[in-house]
């Protein structure tokens, strides 16, 4: 049976029998990897805590065909304890990996590994707010699978220009013509805010008042959700107010 070994992000896990778990994983070379973590809820089990979400390992894996057997695993960041242990943490991270395992279904590039593991890592150190790491990641993670939203010129007829109205279903901003009938409108500082988390550009981000925040975090989420064409079940439970109908 052949081996292959692979860096590898712990996405989530569900049980297996009476002692075992599938484990779905992002792996750094191999993308998205689906494997049997045999014995794993065993006292005696040689994985241990290792497999837990969010963290990463180095793990070798023979290859089966439907599912993989996870055969050793070594620890390389361990993130499952300080995000677990802080719930407004838990629920973002729970956003991304959820976001990350639908964007790497079909589609995975080496650089989404590197921007979830940047994350996790971000909401385990407290490096910012839980609620600015998790938008900036959705940001750039769909604009890595191709949906950046429009923020500096029309998404209809690419005319640059302070446009304020934001479309869901036409790709980012507007100007007032192109518009659907009940549009949103960007707020002072929303549209910097939006540029900020997609260049990672921390110091306006965090300047930020609450309430461009709040409207922010309601486009992101919904437009996540549009793209993604389905719903991210794990946004229900993010602490954050939408603020406005997005359309």
């Amino acid at each position: 049976m052949p081996t292959y070994r692979d860096d590898a992000i712990v996405l989530r896990t569900h049980l297996l029998g009476e002692s075992d778990k599938i484990v779905t994983l992002l792996g750094r070379s191999r993308g998205k990897i689906r494997a049997v973590a045999k014995g794993i809820r065993k006292t005696s089990s040689r994985f241990g805590a290792r497999l837990e979400p969010f963290n990463q390992v180095d793990a070798l894996f023979y290859e089966g065909k439907s599912l993989d057997i996870i055969q050793q695993a070594e620890t390389l960041s361990s993130h499952s304890q300080a995000i677990g242990r802080d719930y407004g943490k838990y629920t973002c991270a729970m956003v991304m990996v959820e976001t990350a395992d639908k964007l790497t279904e079909h589609d995975y590039q080496p650089a989404h590994y590197s921007l979830l593991l940047g994350g996790l890592r971000a909401l385990a150190a407290g490096d910012h707010d839980s609620g600015l790491i998790v938008d900036s990641y959705l940001l750039r993670a769909l604009a890595l699978s191709g949906w950046s939203p429009s923020l500096e010129s029309c998404a209809v007829t690419g005319e640059t220009g302070d446009h304020r109205a934001f479309a869901v279903s036409l790709g980012g901003v507007v100007s007032d013509e192109a518009a659907p009938p009940g549009s949103p409108r960007l707020r002072d500082g929303s549209k910097e805010l939006l540029l900020a988390l997609l260049e990672g550009t921390w110091d306006v981000a965090e300047a930020s008042d609450s309430t461009t925040r709040s409207q922010v975090s309601g486009l992101i989420a919904a437009y996540t959700q549009y793209h993604l064409e389905r719903h991210v079940k794990s946004l229900a439970h993010v602490d954050r107010t939408a603020g406005e109908v997005v359309r």
